[in-house]
């Protein structure tokens, strides 16, 4: 069993450019937090074989996401859950004057930076990306 707590300082960038903080991890997927600064814009990104869960705990945002027979734009606010497939397309953004932040769990657990490729995405990316990994 473990407990972790929400670590002070980000520990990474995630590819698409969110500062993450590591907050569980096991044999069938780990756990992030998030966090998009005001009016920032990630870059989009598909995942080759982890599919994720997030749960907005602050902000507003917007995500598109493309799974290839569809694609739309949803509304990212407090309380709101969404799910990203393995293969789909997304982007997400920060709409707001304030940081949005979110929890994800990655499915299997994430395997490294390798996972995202970049993709052409709905809105122009604002963030810099350097992983350091």
């Amino acid at each position: 069993m473990k407990t972790t707590p929400l670590p002070e300082n980000p520990d990474a960038k995630s590819p698409a450019g969110a500062d993450i903080r590591f907050i569980m991890d096991g044999t069938t997927g780990n756990m992030i937090h998030s966090t998009v600064p005001a009016h920032q814009t990630n870059r989009a990104t598909v995942h080759a074989s982890v599919s994720e869960f997030w749960y907005i705990l602050e902000g507003h945002g917007e995500i598109w996401r493309d799974n290839g027979s569809e694609d739309s734009i949803v509304n990212l606010v407090a309380g709101t859950s969404i799910d990203i497939p393995v293969g789909t397309k997304f982007q997400y953004r920060n709409i707001s004057d304030s940081d949005l932040k979110f929890i994800c769990i990655a499915m299997p657990s994430w395997p490294g930076d390798d996972e995202a490729t970049e993709v052409d995405g709905v809105w122009e990316p604002s963030a810099i990306v350097n992983t350091g990994n």
